[in-house]
């Protein structure tokens, strides 16, 4: 998702690779090759085009990792009970449990937040 939320902004902003190059200080080349799939870019680099593009850098990573209350549990080491009854009371600041019907709830696990406070990078 990466490479397509950055190229859209790039061609909302009109935008080229030696233009996103010469905002963000990057060789062209990492540019090109972030953009070809090639690369990853790291979280300066990242930020850097973020900043170039005026959004945060969720907006250009949003879509790249589908964090699951069952794959954060396994990172962390505990249960998914644990995960989800600590989300649901607040006590686990790395998404959102919002309740549905009745005792049902659906988790939305953020990333940014899960590697902020488990120091996991995801």
């Amino acid at each position: 998702m990466f490479i397509d939320n950055v190229t859209q902004l790039m061609n909302e902003k009109g935008i080229s690779q030696a233009e996103l190059s010469r905002r963000t200080g990057l060789p062209r080349s990492s540019i090109s090759q972030y953009l070809s799939g090639r690369n990853k870019p790291r979280e300066k680099a990242l930020e850097a085009i973020a900043g170039a593009l005026g959004v945060k850098t969720e907006a250009l990573t949003a879509g790249d990792t589908k964090l699951t209350v069952k794959i954060a549990a396994e990172l962390m080491g505990v249960s998914e009970q644990f995960v989800r009854v600590a989300m649901q009371q607040k006590q686990l600041p790395i998404g959102t449990a919002v309740k549905l019907t009745g005792s049902k709830y659906t988790y939305y696990i953020s990333p940014k937040l899960f590697t902020e406070f488990t120091g996991i990078k995801v």
